[in-house]
């Protein structure tokens, strides 16, 4: 097998796959792709939705519940006792597979049918109502992503953490705000890749450092300010003149140190511990190429997969993934690692073995189209078979699919081997998290074949325009808590803005006890504004910008890499060699 070149079906720019690629594609008995690495993750985002919630009422008991399907969606959706309930089987609305249809019209038609259930959590959620893709929360909300978080909102990817607001990707974390990808920190704000820092603002980059302010590339440090030192007598005394508890010195201090970080030396990628491996923010891992946020223990021979926690192993092409192996084209899937794991082209489904193309299912193993099944084998469109008609039946339908493709809307054409075609998620471009991470607007979306959701009129009445909160939180009264706030931005940027927010009780304490001021954007705003801080989840081949004689090498650097910083970027990028000889 050598090196090919093929033409993306969806965008028709050129991608290659490599002879380990069609090594993996045979060892799971897959045909290769024909859409490239980056429109297979679009096309595979737009299945999740995370954080447009909706009321609604549940579809069997009646009751209101919060739901990623708002009440113009026509699907049956029960809220999360109901569906988990005896008092329904998913298995009656199955379908004896018709090979005068195409699979995916016959999976559509299952899918519409079946309940779905209002939200994606797991273990014992208290006073956590509005949370999805989270397990064994207390007390938070508007959490994403992550599990056994105490009084936390609007977080996404956090895990561990206790006291804390507006966290991208963060871990063991108490009393901090508006941070990103730090981790094992103590009333830290503002902050991006810094790990075990305390008592401390603004820092990029960070380790082990205590009191200190507007910083770079600091390791075991205390008292600076803009990277120089202070006695702590000065110290204290020049972050108290700052007066970060106002908006206004708050928000000039934020572009200043946007600037300042901009000139901080940047490692060309955060990889821990790492053997063979490309991508960005990786543990543990060996060989696992052009992967990003890869956490935990275990994860190996594995390609273009993304938020993976506790490992995962020989899989290609994946988002949201704890521990599993032989996965491909899936979202959301895995529970623990099973000696044959074997996921493809599915969406939410955990602890399974051997699942082909089915969505929310539980405990299953050898299943093919279905949909919401729990503790079920041997089923094809939620109908039972015997372990004889499974199997006899399986490579038939496989082959039908070759034979009599989906064509969708705009041309494309889907076989076995291609994930769920864009059209039939119940979620437009703009609900989904594709839309975080490959952002378009409503008119672009429409080109490329993509639903878009209509903002809905919502009916509010302003309490206090934004322009008009205190500026100083000292001068935020108690009244403030629950009065309905503007969104600077107003409704008209594309990043899923409410237009209105309100201030919780506890948020206000909150903020006080940090000090800091009230927030002039709605929480989608604000985590927009923190996704677009962190760098994107592709790569570029670049060499390292060093250029000092006293790091051993005569001239430039000579070492090349793969890197998520684009060439036009203003950081200086330097190898690992160098980073670790300039850093520590």
């Amino acid at each position: 097998m050598t090196t090919e070149t093929q033409q993306c079906q969806n965008c028709k720019n050129d991608f290659t796959i490599e002879p380990e690629d069609f090594g993996f594609y045979e060892k799971i008995k897959v045909p290769p792709p024909t859409w490239c690495p980056e429109c297979r993750l679009v096309r595979r985002l737009i299945w999740r939705n995370e954080r447009e919630l909706y009321k609604r009422k549940c579809s069997m008991c009646g009751k209101d519940m919060i739901s990623i399907c708002g009440p113009f969606n026509t699907s049956t959706v029960y809220c999360k006792d109901c569906w988990w309930s005896d008092k329904w089987d998913p298995m009656s609305y199955g379908a004896e597979y018709d090979f005068g249809k195409d699979f995916f019209t016959q999976f559509q038609d299952l899918m519409r049918k079946v309940p779905l259930i209002s939200l994606f959590t797991g273990g014992t959620q208290v006073n956590s109502d509005y949370t999805n893709f989270t397990a064994s929360n207390r007390d938070s909300y508007l959490v994403f992503g992550g599990n056994e978080n105490e009084q936390v909102t609007y977080a996404k990817n956090a895990s561990y953490s206790k006291n804390s607001s507006d966290i991208l990707s963060g871990d063991k974390l108490e009393l901090c705000y508006e941070d990103i990808e730090c981790i094992n920190s103590y009333r830290l704000s503002f902050s991006r890749q810094c790990e075990n820092c305390t008592d401390s603002v603004f820092l990029f980059d960070c380790r082990n450092c205590q009191n200190c302010f507007a910083c770079v590339n600091l390791r075991n440090k205390s008292y600076c300010i803009w990277n120089t030192q202070y006695s702590r007598e000065d110290y204290l005394r020049k972050i108290e003149e700052m007066k970060l508890g106002s908006n206004s010195s708050l928000q000039k201090t934020k572009a200043q140190f946007k600037d300042f970080s901009e000139k901080a030396i940047c490692k060309y990628a955060h990889m821990l511990n790492t053997k063979g491996s490309t991508g960005n923010n990786q543990e543990n891992t060996r060989n696992c190429r052009s992967c990003f946020d890869v956490f935990g223990d275990g994860s190996e021979n594995s390609k273009y997969s993304h938020y993976v926690v506790k490992g995962i192993s020989d899989s290609y092409d994946n988002y949201g993934v704890k521990r599993a192996e032989r996965v491909y084209e899936t979202i959301a899937i895995g529970f623990e690692m099973n000696e044959n794991s074997d996921y493809y082209f599915d969406f939410f489904v955990k602890g399974c073995s051997r699942a082909y193309y089915s969505s929310n299912c539980i405990s299953c193993d050898d299943i093919f189209g279905c949909a919401n099944l729990r503790k079920k084998q041997y089923c094809i469109l939620n109908r039972q078979y015997s372990k004889e008609e499974y199997e006899a039946l399986l490579p038939k339908i496989i082959k039908q699919m070759g034979d009599m493709p989906y064509t969708d809307k705009t041309g494309k054409v889907y076989r076995f081997g291609e994930f769920f075609p864009p059209e039939f998620s119940p979620f437009a471009y703009n609900e989904a998290i594709v839309q975080e991470y490959f952002p378009l607007d409503e008119k672009r979306a429409s080109e490329r074949g993509f639903a878009w959701r209509k903002r809905e009129e919502r009916d509010y009445k302003i309490d206090i325009e934004y322009e008009k909160l205190p500026d100083d939180i000292k001068d935020s009264a108690d009244d403030i808590a629950g009065k309905v706030i503007e969104c600077a931005h107003k409704g008209e940027c594309d990043e899923q803005c409410t237009e209105a927010f309100k201030i919780l009780p506890k948020e206000l304490v909150f903020y006080r006890q940090i000090g800091v001021p009230l927030p002039r954007l709605c929480p989608n705003c604000r985590h927009y504004e923190r996704q677009k801080q962190r760098n994107p989840m592709r790569l570029w081949h670049r060499s390292c910008m060093c250029d000092k004689q006293n790091h051993g090498h005569q001239g430039a650097c000579p070492n090349i890499f793969e890197t998520s910083y684009a060439p036009e970027r203003p950081e200086k990028i330097y190898c690992e060699e160098c980073y670790n000889k300039e850093v520590y």
